[in-house]
This record gives C-alpha cells, structure tokens and sequence, in this order.
C-alpha cells in the first residue's frame, strides 16, 4: 500500500519536466497556476500517473486537484480502493 510519503516525491519527479529550471516544487505547489499546466498536459499528466501508479483516474476528481499535495492525496486514496 503506497503511503502520502512515499508517493509524493515520485510526483514531483513526474512533474519536474513541466516547472520551469530551477524551480522547486512542494505540496502547494499550484499545478495550473504555478506550473501553468493546460489541459493537454493535464491529461497526459494523468495517463503518466495512472502508469506509474497502476490506478485509474476517474475525471470527476480533477476539480478538487488544486496542488501536488491534493494530487497526491487523491492518488493515495485511488491505491487503498483498488
């Protein structure tokens, strides 16, 4: 069972590529607003993360994914209920 811990620094290993050179990332690191993620990148976000994790993101979840540490909270509870 992946933890909060564990999940959030592979997350910001995925999302690295997207913040802009030297930019550091956090648990509020806003992924619109501060990563200025469209929503192309938002989608092959999620297919990048359903991999990772092996989950299912179901859409219904995108509006209350603010931050990363939305993102990965929501990840943790998608593990617990597969």
């Amino acid at each position: 069972m992946a933890r909060y811990e564990t999940i959030l620094p592979q997350l910001y290993e995925i999302l690295r590529p997207h913040g802009q050179d030297g930019q550091a990332l956090s648990e509020e690191t806003e992924l619109v607003a501060d990563l200025d993620l469209d929503s192309l990148k938002v989608m092959e976000l999620l297919l990048e993360v359903e991999e990772r994790f092996d989950i299912s993101i179901p859409l219904n979840i995108v509006p209350d994914v603010r931050t990363i540490g939305d993102f990965a909270r929501q990840i943790e509870q998608l593990m617990e209920h597969r």
